[in-house]
């Protein structure tokens, strides 16, 4: 199948997604802050960067989107149907740096949870997450 925009607006449309600030992570983010939990972002000397770094605990959460980093069973963690080989290596990639950097975490002694977008809507979250930092 070919590309239905031109390789230039393909490049603007691709060059807006985002990496931190998502929707996902702002709903989380928001959720916790009102729940008491206080934590810091993005720390760079940390596998992986997580979303969000509970450093007295030793423990990080990172907020996945299905299709990016490729759900496995979700709906939304489908390959495109143009550039099916491209976007094969990418993901595949995505979900490869993702395994090793969990696994340099909970080397360093660090517990690891991933929230994924396709869990934003479910009313057991915040349980979920305030089992795991408990």
């Amino acid at each position: 199948m070919v590309d239905s925009v031109t390789p230039a607006l393909r490049s603007e449309i691709m060059s807006r997604v985002r990496h931190k600030d998502t929707k996902p992570e702002m709903l989380v983010r928001r959720m916790l802050h009102k729940a008491g939990f206080r934590y810091r972002l993005h720390v760079s000397g940390l596998p992986g960067k997580p979303d969000l770094v509970f450093a007295g605990r030793k423990k990080v959460i990172f907020i996945h989107g299905c299709f990016w980093h490729m759900h496995e069973g979700c709906a939304m963690a489908r390959i495109p149907k143009s550039r099916v080989e491209f976007w094969t290596t990418k993901l595949s990639a995505n979900r490869g740096r993702d395994t090793r950097n969990e696994a340099e975490l909970r080397q360093a002694g660090w517990d690891v949870l991933t929230i994924w977008e396709c869990e934003l809507g479910k009313s057991d979250l915040l349980a979920k997450i305030q089992l795991f930092l408990a």
